[in-house]
């Protein structure tokens, strides 16, 4: 039987190697999306590729990695020194800016687990800077790499690291920011191991295992003191950047038996357009629904996962398949499954679901070549988090998948030809309730040079929802400033922009919950 003291000190210390890697990343990064934005994650995993710790780093990550670990971990025949790169999101990645290095950790002759990190790129080249926009196909999101070996018994592969640079338009700050991925590897490997020798490899494997089995039956108690039923969420989105018509989201969620399974048979089938979900990002905004109402002694690992079901029917939003787009099912799709699910749950966790946080992360890129040198940004900007039970939402955050910081104006001005002209809360856009939504965020930029532009945002059209009788938030709004007139924007956009002009995003609130006092 396992001591319980050990087993919460081991669980501590994987976290710290989760953390530990990610100050490396953010401390030898090149660009300010990962240095400054934090756009990242860390994670470590058992020898079979399981989940044993994630750092608290970016959410729409978190089912992911187990996904690409499925397919990678059996691939190889892993030797001590190898790094194996891939951003395929039909293999477990979440859309091609996300790339992710998978290192083997070794101890006693053996592979004992796996490090792996996953950095948002802030171009991967494509038909647009950025490699976000409404494209058709994937094939137009910039360049697709497999599962393969960027690095094989330490020995870095100069082909596979020319051949990635070559296809996007900044291959000195990507070349950088791999080496910091790398460094972050290296930092993993080497605690994982240490803490595997610490215990021996057979009882290090037997921990992870015991760890596994203790946060299943911690979840599945959990999930057993909720009302048993089925309850049924659905939500939109405003569109697919392709047309006007709206993308429906619809979830059954049926709790029984100490398990949940999640069926979002019934949205819409798969666009013509980058709004498509993979399965790994639909597990990814499932899981985080259901780890947000759990008990914080919970450790994160493969076990809270074992004991709930997605059904996601194949070549729908959620489920999408090749050759579909998918750059904006990461960023967008994810928080209006967030935001289903949690409809969904509202009467079975009253006191404890919030109403909608503003549910887009505003994705905001831009591209271009001043003075010679190309250059490509990317930023997603906060809004209003959704009122709760327990008090107002939270102004001016990103919500659910999104955990990252914004771009510092000083960061932002030195790195790139921007200006920043505003940065300020919105106010008045959160939903009134006796507990209000929180406040959107006012973002203004301007160009120091011709660039190209895209916008990918959602909830331009209607607001989050509130809850318990609260009102919705207020939806958001883009605009651009040609010259001295503005004009209003879609929410999904490419234009090109002259020096001089200037874009705002101006941020939905987030819902109220509870009827507002007269």
């Amino acid at each position: 039987m396992t001591d319980p003291v050990e087993t919460e000190i081991l669980r501590l210390l994987l976290i710290a190697v989760a953390e530990e890697m990610g100050v490396a990343l953010e401390r030898t990064a090149y660009s300010p999306n990962i240095k400054e934005r934090r756009d990242h994650s860390c994670a470590a995993f058992d020898a079979a590729g399981n989940l044993v710790a994630q750092a608290a780093h970016i959410p729409v990550h978190l089912g992911a990695f187990p996904e690409m670990m499925r397919v990678v971990a059996p691939r190889f025949d892993w030797r001590p020194g190898d790094v194996v790169l891939c951003n395929d999101p039909y293999v477990g990645g979440t859309h091609l800016p996300d790339i992710s290095l998978i290192s083997p950790v070794f101890a006693s002759g053996g592979v004992v687990g796996f490090v792996a990190n996953r950095a948002h790129h802030a171009d991967v080249g494509g038909a647009y800077p950025g490699s976000l926009a409404m494209t058709t196909e994937i094939y137009q999101e910039g360049v697709i790499i497999p599962p393969l070996k960027l690095v094989e018994a330490g020995e870095t592969n100069p082909a596979v690291l020319e051949l990635l640079c070559r296809n996007v338009r900044t291959p000195e700050e990507r070349r950088g920011d791999l080496q910091a991925q790398l460094a972050a590897n290296a930092t993993g490997v080497q605690r994982l191991g240490a803490l595997a020798e610490r215990y021996g490899a057979p009882a290090f494997a037997a921990r992870l295992q015991a760890a596994r089995r203790q946060s299943a039956a911690q979840v599945r108690a959990a999930l057993a003191a909720a009302p048993a039923g089925e309850f049924v969420g659905e939500d939109w989105l405003d569109d697919d950047g392709q047309s006007e018509e709206a993308v429906l989201i619809r979830v059954s969620v049926r709790l029984e038996a100490g398990r949940m399974r999640l069926d979002f048979s019934g949205s819409a089938a798969q666009r013509p357009s980058s709004v498509n979900a993979t399965l790994a990002v639909t597990h990814s905004a499932a899981y985080y629904c259901l780890f947000c109402l759990l008990p914080k002694t919970i450790e994160l690992n493969q076990g809270v996962f074992d004991p709930v079901e997605v059904v996601a029917p194949p070549g729908t939003i959620v489920n999408a398949r090749p050759p579909a787009a998918v750059a904006a099912g990461n960023v967008e799709t994810s928080q209006r499954i967030v935001d289903a699910v949690f409809r969904a749950l509202a009467p079975a966790f009253p006191e404890r679901i919030p109403a909608a946080s503003q549910g887009t992360m505003n994705n905001l890129t831009m591209g271009g070549a001043g003075e010679g040198r190309p250059w490509a940004y990317y930023e997603t900007v906060g809004g209003g988090a959704g009122g709760s039970p327990e008090r107002g939402g939270v102004s001016g955050i990103h919500c659910h998948m999104s955990n990252t910081r914004n771009t510092p104006a000083e960061a932002l001005e030195y790195h790139y030809p921007l200006r920043v002209w505003r940065n300020a809360i919105r106010s008045g856009s959160g939903g009134a309730g006796a507990h209000p939504g929180g406040e959107g965020i006012v973002r203004e930029l301007e160009l120091l040079g011709p660039a190209q532009l895209t916008l990918l945002t959602d909830r331009r059209r209607r607001g989050p929802y509130g809850l318990a009788g609260g009102e919705a938030g207020r939806p958001g709004r883009n605009a651009f400033r040609r010259g001295e007139a503005w004009e209003e924007a879609p929410g999904k956009v490419s234009a090109m922009l002259a020096a001089g002009d200037r874009v705002r995003v101006e941020t939905p609130g987030g819902g109220g919950w509870g009827a507002p006092a007269e």
